[in-house]
């Protein structure tokens, strides 16, 4: 199928960029720009920017399964793994006694990669849960697991790094830096986008044939959204390790506790990162409502807020896990920590389909926090949706989803997911403040008093 002249992806990001790639391998005759509100990529506060990824074939759903298989078969094999940025290390998913719902998607998943022949071990008590991983300690909270061998994870900002570098040699996409206010549509019908409208100054236009919006946690102020993804903010931090920690923890396999949604990938450069798969953070905005023509009408949505930290909320949380997995790290200071936004949908399924509205729209996004292993293969997925040939059980998971009553949609029900649900993160960061503030006060109390002892 014959895609037109003039296309314009919008976002830098793992579907951007991969898209980018497959449009000018296979329609080398259309014009491809690609818009990125930042003018480097990888964009520092997009969510694909970060010291790793998790590289697994490891689903519930073996659709999934096989897919992830395909794309860590070219992190493996292909210059997309190469200069460190895979490592196979292997993936350890562990459930608690008594979590139904955790130990069902690790022994669906345990059943997915054996069908594939990935190279898994079962696990079905905690001791054989340490002699998998040693590093981690006896107050681990385990009932069983699993482990397969054949996983692996990513530097994740390298990955971004590479596939742009890569397009820059080809040469044949040409990149712009700007940021989208709106979508802009055609005077003749108000329905047909035409291209988008920048936030600047002289709010210059870009026109295209076809707008693609790779614009995962934003997306939400381009199009209406709600009921079908919201973006959510989720916990990461990291910590200083010594060389001999490195050396103890740098070839364990990543532990993902499917319970608690905590996940610790082995450590690179003396830096140890913990991170939270969960519900996340909401982030509330009024924004005016997008479409084609302005009625005034606002509406409250989530969207991302860039160089915040994390609240005491997930600091606790990780000081928790750390207790379980890593005891001796529990109480060390964090160096760096931030949000990372997911575009989470209903059932952590991507959105990879023409808008059903508005004629030369289409939407790759949804990432809903697990895209980036398909970086190597999913642009072709997308090109093959373009061209109406995707394969009909992705074409199904993937189509414009039915929205949701936004009472119900508290974010992504995969099974993966865990914490409190529908955390405020402003209203999390101003408790954290004031916990903090309180905890000075009571020090400086503290100190007073045994000033006044000494005085007497």
């Amino acid at each position: 199928m014959a895609l037109p002249e003039n296309i314009l992806i919008v976002g830098g990001g793992v579907f951007g960029l991969s898209t980018a790639q497959s449009l000018s391998k296979r329609h080398p005759n259309s014009k491809v720009t690609l818009l990125e509100a930042s003018p480097t990529i990888p964009n520092p506060h997009g969510s694909s920017v970060d010291t790793s990824r998790i590289i697994r074939a490891d689903y519930s759903n073996p659709t999934y399964s096989k897919l992830a298989a395909q794309a860590t078969d070219l992190w493996r094999s292909s210059e997309w793994g190469h200069e460190g940025r895979y490592t196979q290390n292997g993936l350890l998913l562990v459930y608690p006694d008594g979590d139904s719902t955790a130990k069902d998607y690790t022994t669906k998943s345990y059943h997915n990669v054996t069908q594939l022949g990935e190279d898994a071990q079962f696990l079905p008590t905690k001791a054989d849960v340490l002699r998998a991983a040693p590093a981690y300690g006896e107050t681990l909270n385990v009932a069983g697991g699993y482990v397969n061998w054949s996983s692996g994870w990513a530097d994740a900002e390298a990955g971004v790094r590479f596939a742009k570098e890569k397009l820059d040699k080809e040469g044949k996409v040409h990149f712009v830096t700007g940021e989208v206010s709106r979508l802009l549509f055609s005077p003749k019908d108000n329905r047909t986008v035409t291209g988008v409208v920048l936030n600047n100054d002289k709010k210059e236009t870009i026109t295209a044939d076809l707008v693609i919006l790779a614009t995962g946690a934003w997306t939400a102020s381009l199009i209406d959204l709600r009921g079908r993804a919201v973006s959510t903010g989720q916990a990461i931090a990291y910590m200083r390790i010594s060389d001999e920690e490195q050396r103890l923890l740098q070839n364990m396999p990543t532990i993902l506790n499917f319970a608690t949604g905590i996940f610790i990938i082995p450590p690179r450069n003396n830096l140890l990162k913990i991170a939270r798969h969960a519900y996340g953070y909401h982030n509330p905005k009024a924004v005016t409502v997008p479409s084609s023509t302005s009625t005034g009408e606002r509406m409250q949505v989530s969207l991302p807020e860039k160089g915040v930290p994390i609240p005491l909320e997930g600091e606790s949380a990780f000081r928790f896990a750390l207790k379980q997995l890593l005891p001796t790290f529990a109480d060390r200071p964090f160096v760096d920590t931030r949000i990372c936004w997911y575009t989470d949908t209903p059932k952590g399924d991507f959105i990879v389909t023409p808008h059903p509205t508005y004629p030369s729209l289409f939407l790759a996004t949804g990432g809903s926090g697990h895209a980036y292993k398909f970086f190597p293969i999913i642009g072709d997925k997308v090109v093959d949706a373009l061209e109406g040939k995707l394969d009909p059980e992705l074409r199904e998971l993937w189509q414009w989803p039915e929205a949701m009553d936004d009472d119900n949609f508290e974010g992504t029900e995969d099974g993966s997911r865990s914490g409190s649900k529908r955390l405020v993160l402003m209203e999390e960061l101003a408790k954290s403040k004031k916990e903090r503030r309180l905890k000075l006060g009571k020090i400086g109390n503290l100190s007073f008093s045994a000033l006044n002892k000494r005085t007497i």
